[in-house]
């Protein structure tokens, strides 16, 4: 069976889709490991953090360049894995074959774009349809993710990284902040994320979801920080990307990326990505 999930992962990393039956082991396995973690799962440092990839496969394969391969490096993911570029199929499917290779290096967030809603919009719904003929491999994968949150510590420091869903939960309990409601979930003031730290005791939220041009952008005194990893985002919007590192004492190291050299990439000639939405 490793063996096999290995040809796969090799398959994958070419940006070759794997066949249907495949795909379906593929979350029957990734299934059996995720039901154990919990909503809010704890991660060991050292741990790099990652924004948005939105199908943007070889900018992934960039990032893994820069901060090192699975499982060498620990991974954290804070979804948007789909959606925008050409290839969420292989994408997706790539990280979660590394899920199910080594469950303890590589944990993966949902983000609002995996959502059966917006994927019908934003292109994975048309994507695995194109490649696999049928909506059978999109059903497959969203029965899988339901995670909000990740929380990163040792005995010094606590960190948590969170999804656009959680911060609604937070927009809930706190409503002290300056908040206004916008397409993908909600924008809030500092005092309301001031005030969940220090009830929570935790010196740093690192979220995703929001373009950042110069990969990633702080906030209320360094309280939050937005990562941001898809390079030149939909192919136009001439951003860099970026990956953050942590130690075992939680020191932050930002690792800045841009995206893949246009030989590497195959992207094909076909209409643009839908237009830009977060």
């Amino acid at each position: 069976m490793i063996a096999n999930l290995d040809k796969q992962i090799e398959q994958l990393k070419r940006c070759e889709t794997i066949s249907e039956a495949e795909v379906k082991q593929l979350c029957l396995q990734a299934r059996e490991i995720l039901v154990e973690e919990g909503n809010v799962q704890y991660v060991d440092s050292p741990v790099t953090i990652c924004g948005d990839i939105h199908g943007q496969f070889w900018d992934l394969m960039e990032l893994f360049s820069v901060g090192g391969m699975c499982p060498e490096t620990n991974y954290l993911f804070m979804g948007d894995f789909v959606d925008r570029g050409f290839f969420s199929v292989e994408t997706f499917l790539l990280l979660l074959a590394f899920k199910v290779r080594y469950p303890d290096r590589i944990t993966l967030i949902r983000g609002n774009h995996e959502s059966r809603q917006i994927t019908q919009v934003y292109g994975f719904y048309d994507e695995c349809h194109r490649k696999y003929g049928s909506s059978t491999v999109w059903l497959q994968i969203f029965k899988l993710l339901t995670k909000y949150a990740q929380l990163i510590g040792n005995k010094k420091y606590l960190m948590m990284v969170l999804c656009v869903i959680f911060f609604g939960l937070i927009r809930m309990r706190y409503k002290a902040g300056v908040y206004r409601r916008r397409g993908a979930g909600f924008l809030f003031g500092g005092d309301a994320v001031r005030s969940f730290a220090r009830m929570n005791d935790i010196e740093l939220l690192a979220r995703a979801h929001q373009l950042a041009m110069e990969g990633y952008k702080h906030m209320f005194d360094n309280l939050i920080v937005t990562v941001w990893s898809a390079p030149n985002y939909c192919y136009r919007c001439g951003n860099v990307a970026s990956i953050l590192e942590l130690d075992e004492n939680l020191r932050q190291e930002y690792k800045v990326f841009v995206h893949a050299p246009s030989d590497a990439r195959s992207i094909p000639a076909k209409r643009a990505p839908p237009e830009y939405f977060l």
